[in-house]
């Protein structure tokens, strides 16, 4: 059994053209990676495609009707060992800075509140940085939800925002990819786990290459 999807691009790609010029065909992907990619914000799958697929391990393709011959991106459970950089872009993002008022550690009972203002405000946390005293997060700006976030926040917290920022995300970062996307911008958040890096920085990206 295998489950094909056609669109309109040659297969899952590293980057969305509207910020490269140039992208690069990722030949093959795990279910992990394609998940985590969606998870990111890549949208040319969707994370509830993958699951059903990996718990059955169907292979998925990923091709293009405008060249149905053409190999595409193909998804299994197999890990690429050799995998592409990938670069997810954000832009319109709000960074906000939280701050105990009387300059106490943030613990789990804070980032439990926290956490629960993020959701009645169905305000999504896109990244996030804990801190001994302050927790950062980014999330996509929304006026409203923004004002009335703030004011709920502010009860307890002191609370410092930046908007107009944006969230690059890279999958499988080397120094290199990062210094590409920070050239010349100033960076506000870094978060680095074994293969993804999130960097919320000012200003618009746009490159020519990968």
């Amino acid at each position: 059994d295998k489950l094909t999807i056609w669109k309109d691009v040659p297969g899952v790609l590293n980057a969305d053209p509207k910020w490269f010029d140039e992208t690069q065909r990722i030949s093959q992907l795990s279910y992990h990676d394609a998940i985590e990619l969606a998870y990111y914000g890549a949208t040319i799958i969707h994370p509830k495609t993958i699951k059903p697929l990996q718990n059955k391990n169907i292979p998925l393709f990923v091709r293009s009707f405008l060249a149905p011959d053409a190999e595409g991106t193909h998804i299994t459970a197999v890990k690429n060992e050799a995998p592409v950089p990938s670069f997810i872009f954000k832009v319109n993002q709000v960074l906000i800075s939280i701050f105990p008022k009387d300059f106490s550690f943030i613990i789990e009972e804070n980032l439990s509140e926290i956490f629960n203002l993020f959701h009645k405000h169905k305000a999504k946390i896109n990244t996030m940085l804990n801190s001994a005293i302050s927790f950062s997060v980014s999330f996509d700006h929304d006026a409203k939800k923004l004002e009335s976030l703030i004011a709920d926040l502010s009860q307890d917290y002191k609370v410092k925002y930046n908007t107009g920022m944006e969230l690059v995300t890279i999958r499988y970062y080397n120094q290199q990819t990062i210094d590409r996307v920070t050239a010349n911008k100033n960076i506000l958040l870094e978060v680095k786990s074994r293969n993804t890096c999130q960097i919320v920085m000012r200003n618009k990206v746009v490159l020519t290459d990968i």
